[in-house]
């Protein structure tokens, strides 16, 4: 049997991926398996065999590709100049953005529970992720010089960004706010909070950039 082309081969992998992410996000990971996957390609189990060996190795794939976009996308914003609020309401906006036009990327990286899967290589999840992190971790290691202090602020703020996304994406139906000025005044929380000082570390301060919008949309309330 003559072997696919390099471009059907490359083709056919997306398309695997591109269906296993569709079905991992509609019914969760534990309840796909490699037939189904294959059923939604069109294409039979020992063919997807061919370009994945297990259902978790895509599951993998997927994940640190994820990871990989998000990498890219908070490199828009690591040349941000200002103070570090600034620099960190920048890498906070592109990474809301990426959850939110990225949706399903982003549920499949941070919302699919992979915990039972003894086959999954968490070490390659793991490792993407940290590269990922990186981006958040560097601009506090600039900040501060306690190095347990800035790990602990960059995973507050990574927490905090997280936690806004996961709602917008996973409860389309409550009754939000329009989006930008929800992402705005969230932000404005998070970069605010970021840089408080703490005990012990009274000499950190920073100030939160200024966001009009909080300011004129709050002005009347008491």
């Amino acid at each position: 049997m003559a072997k696919m082309p390099r471009e059907a081969v490359g083709h056919r992998r997306e398309q695997i991926l591109d269906e296993a992410q569709k079905l991992f996000v509609s019914h969760g990971l534990q309840n796909v398996t490699t037939r189904h996957i294959a059923r939604a390609v069109g294409i039979s189990q020992p063919s997807l065999y061919a370009h994945f060996p297990t259902r978790d190795a895509i599951a993998v794939e997927l994940c640190c590709r994820a990871f990989d976009q998000l990498h890219d996308r908070l490199t828009l914003a690591s040349d941000a100049q200002g103070t570090p609020s600034e620099r960190l309401h920048a890498l906070g906006l592109q990474y809301i953005r990426f959850g939110l036009e990225q949706e399903a990327a982003y549920r499949v990286a941070f919302m699919l529970d992979m915990s039972a899967e003894p086959t999954v290589e968490k070490g390659l999840v793991l490792a993407a992720g940290l590269r990922a992190f990186g981006m958040l971790r560097a601009l506090f290691l600039s900040t501060y010089t306690d190095e347990l202090e800035a790990e602990g602020r960059a995973q507050s703020a990574w927490a905090s960004l997280h936690g806004l996304v996961a709602l917008l994406i996973a409860r389309h139906e409550f009754p939000w706010v329009e989006t930008h000025g929800l992402i705005e005044i969230h932000l404005h929380g998070v970069c605010s909070a970021a840089f408080l000082p703490t005990e012990g570390h009274r000499n950190a301060q920073d100030a939160a950039p200024s966001m009009g919008f909080v300011n004129d949309q709050n002005s009347g309330l008491r």
